[in-house]
């Protein structure tokens, strides 16, 4: 068996590079928003995050393999933030899961929470 390096996994028989697993979930979260992921995971100079939409940034955070914990970075939602404003987008947030082919879950600040919370309430 080849040696795995940090950035190369074993899964299902194949090895696969971290970039694998890391597009395969800004894929999904693109279609999931209607969305559209950004080249280079935003490493360019006019482009920042995983996935853009008309209103949002999003940070992206994948696990290579199964897991049940994640730790979450303060740091991962600052700059998330700051690149937002940069990019003239309303909101921001970080998107992770638990392993591959795991469901995402998005983190978001308190004022956004309570914007979804008032549409919700009035929705019915």
């Amino acid at each position: 068996m080849a040696k795995l390096t940090r950035a190369t996994r074993e899964r299902d028989g194949e090895k696969h590079p971290t970039r694998y697993y890391s597009k395969k979930q800004e894929d999904a979260v693109a279609g999931a928003t209607s969305g559209r992921r950004n080249s280079n995971s935003g490493a360019g100079m006019w482009q920042k995050g995983d996935v853009t939409t008309d209103q949002f940034l999003l940070e992206c955070k994948t696990r290579m393999t199964d897991s049940d914990s994640i730790s979450v970075k303060k740091e991962w939602i600052e700059k998330n933030k700051k690149e937002a404003f940069f990019m003239n987008k309303e909101y921001s947030a970080v998107v992770f899961n638990f392993g591959p082919d795991q469901p995402n879950y998005y983190i978001i600040d308190e004022a956004l929470f309570l914007e979804l919370q008032e549409y919700l309430k009035n929705k019915s």
